[in-house]
């Protein structure tokens, strides 16, 4: 099964990036990573979510121990790139220039993210 054939949903993706962000994890301790970024959400949603991410291949658990510590089984970059794949079809009928125009004219980028543009244009530049 290929990520493109099963999408996640806002509250999966949440659930996923707290499992990115802290490594493998306990149903408690994903619920309280949630908690700090301000989404307030049950334990038993938590819990279902990470099942329904687990159904979907997206994660896995190790129910060796007394709490079940779940972990993602797919990079932030597979998904990303997924995503970003879906849209590009979608709105801009999958050319990658017109998103990338989009963002620059409406999207604020720190001068570290300028430079890293600007060597990656100059990339293109000598490749072309």
């Amino acid at each position: 099964m290929t990520i493109r054939q099963v999408e996640l949903g806002e509250a999966e993706l949440s659930v996923l990036r707290a499992l990115w962000d802290r490594g493998p994890s306990t149903v408690r301790e994903v619920l309280a990573h949630l908690h700090d970024r301000g989404k307030h959400v049950a334990y038993t949603t938590v819990q279902t979510l990470l099942t329904r991410l687990e159904t979907k291949r997206f994660a896995a658990s190790d129910k060796s121990g007394l709490a079940f510590v779940y972990r993602a089984r797919v990079t932030r970059d597979r998904v990303t790139k997924s995503r970003v794949g879906t849209l590009l079809t979608q709105l801009f009928d999958g050319e990658a220039a017109p998103l990338v125009l989009q963002l620059i004219r409406s999207e604020k980028f720190s001068p570290k993210e300028i430079e890293e543009l600007q060597s990656l244009i100059e990339d293109l530049d000598t490749k072309s």
